[in-house]
């Protein structure tokens, strides 16, 4: 059997949702290929998956001549009518991930609900509560799917690397990209509060600068001046995705942490890769990561979104080492149980069967 993912752009999460799919998949006995309309900062984490990087029709026409048995479309409603009308046949299935905030998912599902309707043969997300109930509210007469996402924890395991940090100093990691979703403001008045009480703190950010919302970056320079985080702060962007281990267990060894400051997560990749890394983290309760964080056992939360709350929060974290390493074994350990590649492989068979795609 042969699947075919595809996607706007390699970066972020999907990104590396893709990867993993190949292997996991592939030990199914299920092809994987991936189709990206643009270029992007993650095809240098692409090498030996089977992918195309194209927006014109007749490039896409050749593409769909591989044989596909079905193709699935991430978040892109448009792209299954343009399938459609390419002449494609075969089963397609919409596919969540995110959607940035709660109402801005709701915003597109609204909108999309009728090209989904017209085009695909069913639905799949994650878990998450918000697009759980949006797809009720929009779809649900319609044959839906919600499968849990995997972690490569393999790969993503702890990695001493003290050559990153040879000073000791405690660091606070963020990943994400410049834009309203992932509150990057927040990220830093967080820092800037706990640089002011362990002044050698280092903010350790990673994001891809080839994506950010318009005036996003003039405004993150910006904040940064005004509160005076230039000393604290270190910038890093486009990563190989195989060097973040090594990032996120020195953030981990060092008494620091990794900030998630999201609104909304449709999973939250970049906080179950940190947990799987005994990197801890202290996030926003935006839903998506709820099923790796339980407070206080395997990570810690911050309800309310405020600075105080996340700066009390984090405070506790790093000088309470007790707690932070109980937290860095339940982390991993919850992690490797519930989020494995084998388990996300047997729910995708289960969702093709119950769609009768595969016996």
């Amino acid at each position: 059997m042969k699947l075919l993912f595809t996607y706007f752009i390699p970066s972020g999460g999907i990104e590396t949702l893709n990867r993993l799919r190949y292997h996991a998949l592939g030990a199914a006995g299920i092809e994987v290929h991936a189709l990206y309309l643009w270029n992007g900062a993650g095809t240098q984490n692409m090498a030996g998956i089977p992918h195309f990087v194209t927006n014109n029709d007749f490039e896409i026409l050749e593409v769909l001549r591989n044989g596909y048995d079905a193709v699935v479309v991430i978040c892109d409603h448009l792209m299954l009518q343009r399938l459609r009308g390419l002449g494609y046949g075969g089963p397609l299935i919409y596919e969540a991930q995110g959607l940035g905030t709660k109402e801005q998912a709701e915003g597109t599902l609204a909108f999309a609900s009728a090209f989904i309707r017209m085009y695909a043969q069913g639905v799949i997300s994650p878990p998450t509560s918000h697009l759980m109930d949006i797809f009720q509210r929009y779809l649900g007469d319609f044959p839906r799917f919600y499968v849990q996402n995997m972690i490569d924890t393999g790969q993503f395991s702890h990695r001493p690397s003290p050559w990153l940090n040879p000073d000791g100093d405690p660091i606070v990691g963020w990943i994400g990209r410049l834009e309203a979703n992932k509150n990057w403001p927040l990220c830093l008045r967080i820092a800037a509060r706990l640089a002011a009480e362990k002044p050698n703190l280092r903010l350790w950010l990673f994001e891809d600068a080839t994506i950010s919302e318009p005036g996003e970056r003039e405004r993150f320079v910006a904040l940064v001046r005004e509160l005076g985080l230039e000393p604290n702060l270190v910038v890093r962007s486009n990563i190989p995705h195989s060097h973040m281990p090594h990032y996120l267990s020195a953030i981990g060894d060092s008494g620091g942490l990794l900030l998630s400051t999201s609104y909304a997560e449709g999973f939250g990749y970049a906080v179950a890769e940190a947990m799987s890394c005994r990197c801890p983290v202290v996030s926003t309760d935006s839903d998506g990561v709820r099923c790796f964080i339980d407070h206080d056992r395997t990570g810690k939360f911050f309800r309310s979104g405020g600075v105080d709350e996340a700066v009390s929060e984090a405070r506790t974290l790093m000088n309470d080492r007790a707690l932070a390493e109980r937290i860095r074994d339940e982390a991993q350990l919850h992690v490797r149980q519930h989020f494995s590649l084998g388990r996300y492989a047997a729910d995708i068979v289960n969702v093709l069967t119950a769609l009768g795609l595969r016996r």
